[in-house]
């Protein structure tokens, strides 16, 4: 009995000695991407700009002086020649009075030598005085007139700066910006206002080399609002600029926004969906990863563990790559770090931001 009893002490001590399995680690975080969402990329491409009007002026004054009085408000509704800010008029008033009594002092020598003109013709028909004196009288009366005529004209330059003063709306439309207030000296062709035409609206966005051949002016495309996805707008390419910028080395274009309703107010975000050239999915270039030849991407299953899938890309773009080929558009996609994923990892999903 004494000898069973000591294998069974010792079985007993050894167990009591084993450490304990090791947990399994937590699920590491995952940025993905859904290609099925209504706001996801998925054919075509998207850019983000800007709604603006079509038709929107920037006003200032045409002479430069201190601002006395603002009468309208941003967001105000104002009608074209409705006055918009005044200036100290002062100055401009003594300038045209200065100036008529030029015009009136050049006007009174002009009638004295008119007079003195018709005099020496007369003695010059009695020959009492040389032609050479006659040629005299008549150039003076003719500098006269033409000093009359620079009084004139100055005095006239002096009342339409007096008028300057007043700074009226170019056109019917709402005031998006005021950038000065009363009390303030601007200068000449200062941007005091800016006022648009709100029935007008269009979307700038700026097109990369890449997709600017493929487009010309009369395209069809998508917009989107930031603020407002699920509702989407017809749109039409109206202009792309002949020449690329020199900093972004993008074409501006702008995108006529068909049918605007109420949500659409300028100054808003929106993303437009070109048509797209090539068929695929255009997904970040982060999330395509290289296998010797081949190009994977990493797919999330419904048990949140992540698979490889490879796939055929086509050309990278500013927007990312497309994808031609090796995915139907359902997946849930990692987009950052997948050179360090392992095949079956469970992983924390969590949406990527992205425009509209």
């Amino acid at each position: 009995m004494q000898k069973l009893a000591l294998p069974l002490l010792l079985l007993a001590g050894l167990s009591a000695c084993e450490k304990p399995a090791p947990a399994s680690p937590p699920p590491r975080p995952a940025m993905v991407m859904q290609l099925g969402e209504p706001d996801g990329l998925a054919h075509g491409n998207w850019l983000t700009g800007e709604v603006k009007a079509r038709y929107e002026s920037a006003q200032g004054f045409r002479i430069a002086g201190k601002i006395l009085q603002r009468y309208v408000e941003v967001g105000e509704q104002v009608k074209r020649g409705q006055p918009l800010a005044r200036l100290d008029a002062e100055d401009t008033r003594l300038s045209a009075a200065s100036a008529q009594a030029d015009l009136a002092a050049a006007e009174a020598e002009l009638s004295l030598a008119e007079t003195d003109q018709r005099r020496q013709h007369k003695l010059y028909e009695q020959q009492f005085i040389s032609a050479a004196a006659l040629d005299n009288v008549q150039t003076r009366l003719k500098s006269t007139q033409a000093r009359v005529a620079q009084a004139r004209a100055q005095a006239g330059v002096a009342r339409n700066q007096t008028q300057y003063t007043l700074l009226t709306a170019e056109r019917d439309g709402v005031v998006t910006s005021i950038n000065a207030e009363p009390g303030q000296v601007v200068s000449a062709g200062e941007v005091i206002a800016r006022v648009a035409v709100p029935n007008t609206l269009e979307v700038q966005i700026a097109i990369p080399e890449a997709v600017r051949t493929s487009l010309q002016p009369g395209d069809a495309t998508s917009i989107r609002l930031w603020s407002h996805r699920e509702q989407v707008y017809e749109g039409r390419i109206r202009e792309i600029a002949p020449a690329a910028d020199t900093l972004t080395r993008t074409f501006q274009a702008r995108v006529t926004i068909l049918q605007p309703d109420s949500h659409m107010q300028i100054g808003m975000t929106a993303g437009v969906r070109l048509a797209s050239q090539t068929p695929g999915f255009i997904v970040p270039s982060t999330a395509v990863a290289r296998r010797g030849d081949q190009a994977e991407v990493w797919v999330v299953d419904a048990e949140k563990r992540v698979h490889p899938k490879t796939v055929s890309i086509g050309e990278f773009s500013e927007q990312g790559v497309n994808i031609l080929a090796g995915l139907d558009g359902n997946e849930t996609l990692v987009v950052a770090g997948v050179h360090t994923l392992v095949d079956g990892q469970q992983v924390n999903p969590t949406p990527m931001e992205r425009q509209p």
